[in-house]
């Protein structure tokens, strides 16, 4: 399910704005006694199968105004993050074995899948783990400043938080169309700021991801038109520090 701007548009104009969709979505208790493992704190935390559900956000669709509003909210998690689970559940379909394996296993492999479906995992599969990193990467009254752990490694590494910002920034706003910006952990253990195209994701390269931005245009566009810039900059008043040290705690042990 393909969602163009110019249909998004349409919908707000007509008052066709979803709240309501037709993917199945559980509460996280539900997720967890169905076996389904969420990415919280943990961001090498591996969905398996079945990868049936749409992870709820735990905030409600304005928790983050005014920095991203509702409407891009509802758009966002429950018509794009729905639809890419829906068609990562639809190619596996005819694989069983594949899809009783956990998602960060083919997105670390993806060369390892069967062709046909390998393009619908990469680009479906990574905006299922993607999206569920980046609504638990987000809260209402955040932002400020990394903590603990995390702060000590940023200023070892950038030599402060602002460099760190002034560099995912600036990946943020080089990257040619949609993608993503991340902070990762590379598998030399350093932290590194990068950007993929589409729906990739560190995990294709064997890094671990720590925090990510999106910057497909869906992300922002309602508010921000093409303001990415203005966008990045907002953003970092809804990052969830606590919850990313956490991430990076998990992932140096």
């Amino acid at each position: 399910m393909t969602i163009s701007r110019r249909q998004m548009l349409s919908w707000i104009g007509t008052g066709a704005i979803v709240g309501q969709t037709s993917f199945p979505k559980a509460s996280y208790a539900q997720s967890s006694a169905a076996g389904t493992s969420i990415i919280a704190t943990d961001p090498t935390a591996l969905l398996v199968a079945p990868y049936v559900e749409l992870p709820p956000l735990n905030y409600a669709y304005n928790a983050l105004e005014p920095f991203i509003d509702e409407r891009t909210m509802k758009i966002h998690h429950d018509l794009h993050h729905g639809a890419y689970v829906k068609n990562l559940n639809a190619a596996l379909e005819k694989y069983p074995n594949l899809k009783a394996k956990p998602l960060t296993e083919h997105l670390r492999a993806l060369n390892k899948l069967p062709e046909d479906i390998r393009a619908i995992v990469r680009n479906n599969g990574g905006g299922h783990y993607n999206h569920t990193l980046f609504w638990e990467s987000m809260a209402p009254d955040a932002g400020g400043e990394p903590v603990a752990e995390l702060a000590d490694a940023i200023q070892k590494t950038f030599g402060s938080f602002v460099e760190l910002q002034k560099q995912f920034q600036d990946a943020g706003l080089k990257r040619f169309g949609s993608g993503w910006v991340w902070l990762s952990l590379t598998r030399r253990g350093t932290l590194t700021v990068t950007s993929t195209p589409n729906q990739d994701n560190p995990l294709m390269v064997s890094d671990i991801p720590l925090l990510g931005n999106d910057l497909w245009e869906h992300a922002y566009y309602l508010l921000y038109q093409n303001r990415r810039g203005e966008y990045l900059e907002k953003w970092w008043n809804v990052v969830n520090w606590s919850v990313i040290n956490e991430r990076y705690k998990a992932a140096i042990v």
